[in-house]
């Protein structure tokens, strides 16, 4: 059953108005419509808050087990005057009435505020009233980022990702993370990568800590193409060359990818679990709210489809979500040519950024999972360190001890 998008009972939270909440606007925190939320999400100061895919209305669709609620803040959400929005997916504990409260890369707000507390504090207070015994969040401001040419040099035995100085520490980043600890928030996990959209019930990040992302705004192709590092340029070559064929498919060609991806699983060592319905699903619930947000993506050698990645598209973001890829004929490249399709499409589309969401940790070539981090350094992007994961109690000595039981639950599981 998907996640079911719930009406809530209560009536808009206000803040309490002390300290640096006296200089600020009034804010409201509700709940509002899909419409309402797309519509703020597609307004300038929605599209330049940056919200990711999984806090568009559509991913309460494909998520299954979780209960949904969309809700927005501002000087009067029910008339659309937001300054920001979330979903959130609600899960029940078993045997209580209580639920578990998860903002997948969100909420959608302005982090750069330094009066957290005039949406934080009626968000929580809401979700206190709703019955949810603890919450998660995953800010968006980014904390270090390292570029290709930095990492490349410096990998081996036993290196991490931590043991390089950063290309560049976001300032913001540091702000909101000290900030969410003097509020008794404490980080999740620690060097999870995460999966393609999973939900945050365990011990660490459901979502990627370190992402790759390829910045696009201000470059031309010709730019992209010299950011591609030597064997990037040579395998897309050699792809043309062998006529590989990138076409955008349809969901029609949703059982092939997953098809391809179970024998990526096998083959790379890892396993996401996902199934042919979940991408179904997934693909019509995006694609309905607009048309063409996730598209399939695939490679044709001698009439074979020999690699499928897919597409989301959020205003002025892209991401490469799952790639999948036969046992055979490698030697063609058909991934390196979807990548380069993809990537090209993001920038004439008009994206900012094209993000191949998570990397591992690891320099080590000597580790599996080091080759997808090199892999994606080819195409001269930057690893990014997102702030990752945060959650807390919703008050009260019962829902600290509820919390520590579901996670032990969780554990069992």
């Amino acid at each position: 059953m998907s996640a079911l998008l719930v009406p809530s009972s209560s009536s808009p939270a206000r803040p309490s108005r002390n300290g640096d909440g006296d200089r600020n606007r009034d804010v409201v925190l509700g709940p509002i419509t899909a419409r309402t939320y797309r519509a703020f999400l597609a307004s300038p100061h929605g599209e330049a808050l940056g919200a990711g895919f999984l806090q568009c209305p559509s991913w309460a669709d494909v998520k299954e087990g979780w209960r949904a609620q969309l809700l927005g803040w501002g000087p009067d959400p029910e008339a659309g005057e937001l300054t920001g929005v979330a979903l959130v997916l609600l899960r029940q504990f078993p045997g209580t009435r209580k639920h578990f409260a998860y903002f997948p890369e969100g909420p959608v707000a302005d982090w750069s505020d330094p009066d957290l507390d005039a949406w934080l504090t009626p968000l929580l207070e809401h979700l206190r009233r709703t019955g949810a015994f603890a919450v998660r969040i995953g800010p968006s401001p980014a904390h270090r980022r390292w570029s290709a040419a930095r990492l490349k040099p410096l990998t081996g035995p036993g290196r991490r990702l931590g043991d390089v100085l950063a290309s560049e520490v976001d300032p913001l980043g540091t702000a909101v993370a000290e900030r969410l600890r003097a509020r008794g928030w404490r980080r999740c996990g620690g060097g999870a990568t995460g999966t393609d959209g999973g939900t945050g019930t365990g011990g660490g990040d459901a979502q990627p800590r370190h992402v790759f992302q390829v910045p696009l705004a201000g470059r031309t192709t010709e730019d992209l193409w010299s950011g591609l590092n030597q064997e990037w340029r040579r395998n897309v070559r050699r792809a043309r060359k062998e006529g590989v064929e990138v076409v955008v498919g349809s969901a029609a060609d949703l059982p092939e990818f997953c098809r391809l991806l179970a024998l990526t699983e096998r083959r790379d060592g890892f396993r996401l679990g996902r199934s042919l319905v979940y991408y179904e699903r997934q693909y019509a619930a995006l694609n309905a709210e607009e048309p063409g947000r996730m598209k399939l993506y695939l490679a044709r050698h001698q009439g074979e489809i020999l690699a499928a990645h897919t597409l989301i598209t959020v205003g002025r973001r892209a991401w490469y979500q799952t790639g999948a890829s036969a046992d055979h004929r490698r030697e063609v490249r058909p991934s390196n040519a979807l990548q380069w399709r993809m990537l090209l499409d993001a920038h004439a589309g008009g994206a900012d950024v094209y993000d191949m969401r998570g990397v591992p940790s690891t320099l080590d070539p000597a580790e599996r999972a080091y080759g997808l981090l090199r892999w994606k350094l080819g195409t001269g992007g930057r690893v990014v360190e997102t702030l990752g994961e945060w959650e807390r109690p919703v008050g009260g000595s019962a829902n600290h001890a509820l919390h520590r039981a579901f996670q032990a639950y969780l554990k069992r599981r």
